[in-house]
């Protein structure tokens, strides 16, 4: 059987009438030339033309240039700008662990296949290389010459070595005598002492030295390396009344390199760190057990091929070239930045600093009246579907869910997919009540999930010492759906309820990041979320679903009907809509069935935080899609679909994004919206409001470079996300 043929069932689409005289008024299709009047024909691009497509790693890079933006955007409040700027460098760090080092092993291994954007691997590194640079040279412009002066008129100040006072001197010697010195271990180079290995973006000095030591010795160089355990940025005390100052751990331990290595001069002192490759690789066909398997690879993680070498601006040429020929990294590889190598670390500031004022106003999610009201949840449920807006509104509710089946006597099993979680969850923390409580907990962990690999190792663990069946999903596919399943007897019969999202059962990022939670007591989506744990956790044939749409088996065929049956209502002279929200597009024949849909005259809106591959306005092509990102106080997360349908306006959310690996590597699902009031919301909340944005958002041009949206000029820039704080449950 054909797994393709098992799929989902859509609402069947509507053959286009084709009758020339059967119009709509609100048709968005080609007008209607008069031939005799028409000109030469333009030339219409083939769609599998390179020229029609962005590469996937400089869009990413665009994306970081948009996070960047909001530490220079003075309408964003002060400390909240710096935050944004780690932010920018942090989400560089990946770029280089994941993006850059699979290009580097491409390479390596001869693969030189280019994408649909027709760049090899090789022209890629080199458009990187050239567009990181200037990047990085822009992090460091906006945090030397216009966050740290914004900062110091607040008495906010990083204080460099030769503004130190005596007092704060005599402070800082103390300091590094007590905390630092004892858990610092210089390493003087020489065949007895071969260069350390050293950790993936630590923090390390290079020093060059003159004279001999106590053995005689006089290898010229020594490596220090600065454990983790200690902070990065030092607040100084002293600092008067309201006045915060704060000392980076590299200016103490640069001050005070000389205890390290006495009876020695000190030439030079410069600080460094090396990027290295961090995606794990595990043949999960060959091990017997997945968990154990990836728990072997996590410690060759911080000691992955080099791929980036940060240092100090003054450091000489001859040091420099002496770490390259270290990490094994030519001169493409070698940034050299004016400050910090660790920049991320200025975070602890917004952290550590109490000023309300130079803070977004605390965020207070609300619960809706409904679940405010309720006593029983299931009941609330079964009553009426419920839809939550996050962070506008509050997770509680789910949380609440999970902690009323654990000790609901009713309810006998449990089912969950958990991709990240966070630390101390109360999610976990309900599931290993109710397994201690005697209900069946089945967990789906996905042990894969990038970076959070010991969490979920830890987290699977933790459930099976309390009884839980775990299991890691599917070999070769990273289990992504977010499913949430209750099985409860009521009057002797068993009922389902059933939590999907678009975003993780993370009470933390469910406050930073827009998603959307929708829960119900449907008998065939708690029928079609029954079959897809039982997929998960057994073995047998692909099920077939009568609502959600599943990844890798037909959701790529799935959304290209539904984008060409609205190229087929606008071909026949009437209305063709489609808007969406998501965080990447990148599949070539979801963007090839979006350009023909946008030549059939479809209006096309599409709202994607970050990697979009797809080129707007293009003349023939995609002159009828309009791209936009909106970046601001919280992550654009969630995945909103709307078609127009002929008029049955399709309203879907999902946990995946359309990408490769979203549709064929992933489990993944897509769920209606079906109540015409919910639907309605979530169409208008969840897309229609951010179309009108003109404070964080930002228009892709069809040259794959972004442009703030503009301004109507009347009044304060509109901003979705504000708005919504202020009114989340209109």
């Amino acid at each position: 059987m054909n797994p393709a043929d098992t799929g989902a069932a859509l609402p069947t689409p509507r053959a286009p009438d084709t009758n020339p005289a059967d119009t709509n008024s609100g048709s968005t299709g080609p007008a209607n030339t008069d031939p005799a009047n028409a000109g030469p024909p333009a030339r219409v691009p083939e769609l599998l033309d390179p020229a029609l497509y962005i590469n996937r790693e400089l869009s990413l890079l665009e994306f970081n240039w948009r996070v960047l933006a909001q530490a220079k955007d003075v309408a964003t409040p002060l400390l909240e700008r710096l935050r944004f700027l780690t932010i920018s460098t942090t989400n560089l760090d990946e770029f280089f662990e994941i993006r850059v080092s699979g290009l580097k092993q491409q390479i390596a291994y001869e693969v030189m296949q280019a994408g649909p954007d027709g760049l090899s691997p090789k022209e890629t590194l080199l458009r990187i290389s050239a567009e990181t640079r200037q990047l990085v040279e822009e992090q460091y412009r906006t945090l030397n010459d216009v966050l740290l002066p914004e900062l110091e008129k607040y008495d906010i100040r990083i204080l460099k070595r030769a503004v130190w006072s005596a007092r704060q001197q005599r402070w800082i010697k103390r300091y590094f005598d007590n905390e630092v010195l004892p858990v610092l271990t210089p390493v003087g180079l020489d065949p007895a002492h071969p260069f350390p290995r050293v950790l993936n973006k630590s923090l390390n000095f290079v020093v060059q030295l003159e004279g001999a030591d106590a053995f005689g010795r006089e290898s010229g160089v020594a490596v220090v390396q600065v454990p983790r355990s200690l902070p990065r940025l030092i607040r100084l005390p002293d600092g008067g009344a309201g006045r915060h100052d704060f000392a980076m751990l590299s200016s103490i331990v640069h001050s005070q390199v000389e205890q390290l290595f006495p009876g020695m001069t000190v030439i030079s002192c410069h600080q460094f760190r090396v990027t290295r490759n961090s995606d794990l690789w595990v043949d999960e066909e060959e091990v017997d057990d997945l968990l154990y398997a990836i728990k072997g690879e996590l410690s060759s993680r911080n000691y992955g091929d080099a791929v980036r070498l940060e240092v100090a601006s003054d450091i000489s040429d001859e040091i420099a070239q002496f770490l390259l020929e270290k990490f094994q990294l030519g001169a493409e590889d070698l940034y050299r930045v004016n400050g910090p190598v660790n920049l991320h670390r200025l975070v602890a500031i917004w952290e550590e600093i109490e000023r309300p004022d130079l803070k977004y106003p605390a965020l207070i999610p609300v619960v809706p009246r409904r679940l405010q009201q309720s006593v029983d949840v299931f009941d609330t449920i079964a009553k009426g579907e419920v839809v939550l807006h996050h962070p506008f509104e509050s997770f509680a509710p789910v949380v609440e869910l999970v902690r009323a089946a654990s000790t609901d006597p009713n309810v006998l099993a449990i089912k969950q997919t958990l991709y990240r979680t966070g630390q101390d969850s109360p999610v976990v923390d309900a599931l290993v009540q109710a397994a201690r409580n005697g209900k069946e907990v089945t967990a789906v962990i996905e042990l894969r999930a990038r970076f959070d690999e010991a969490a979920n190792i830890n987290l699977a663990t933790q459930l099976q010492e309390a009884g839980a069946k775990v299991v890691y999903g599917i070999v070769g596919h990273k289990a992504h759906a977010k499913m949430l399943l209750i099985v409860r007897r009521e009057e002797g019969r068993l009922r389902r309820y059933v939590h999907l999202g678009t975003g993780n059962y993370h009470v933390k990022t469910a406050r930073a990041y827009t998603d959307w939670s929708f829960m119900t007591a449907d008998l065939v989506i708690g029928d079609d979320v029954h079959n897809l744990f039982m997929q998960l956790t057994g073995l047998g044939r692909v099920a077939r679903l009568r609502k959600l749409v599943q990844a890798p088996f037909d959701m790529q065929r799935r959304l290209i009907e539904l984008i060409d049956f609205e190229a087929d209502e606008a071909r026949a002279g009437r209305k063709g809509r489609i808007v969406v929200k998501m965080n990447s597009v990148s599949e070539p024949k979801v963007i090839q069935a979006l350009y023909r849909a946008s030549q059939a005259g479809v209006s096309i809106d599409m709202i994607v935080r970050g990697i979009c591959c797809l080129r707007p306005g293009v003349p023939g092509v995609s002159e009828n899609i309009r791209v936009r990102s909106v970046i601001g106080r919280f992550l654009e997360h969630s995945r909103v679909f709307s078609f127009h349908h002929a008029g049955e306006d399709l309203t879907y959310c999902a946990s995946a994004d359309w990408m490769q690996r979203n549709f064929f590597s992933r489990v993944e699902t897509w769920f209606p919206i079906e109540d015409p009031v919910l639907a309605a919301r979530v169409r208008h909340d969840g897309l229609a409001i951010y179309l009108t944005d003109e404070a964080q958002a930002w228009d892709l041009k069809s040259d794959g470079k972004y442009q703030r949206a503009k301004s109507s000029g009347e009044g304060k820039p509109r901003s979705a996300q504000e708005e919504l704080l202020a009114h989340p449950l209109e």
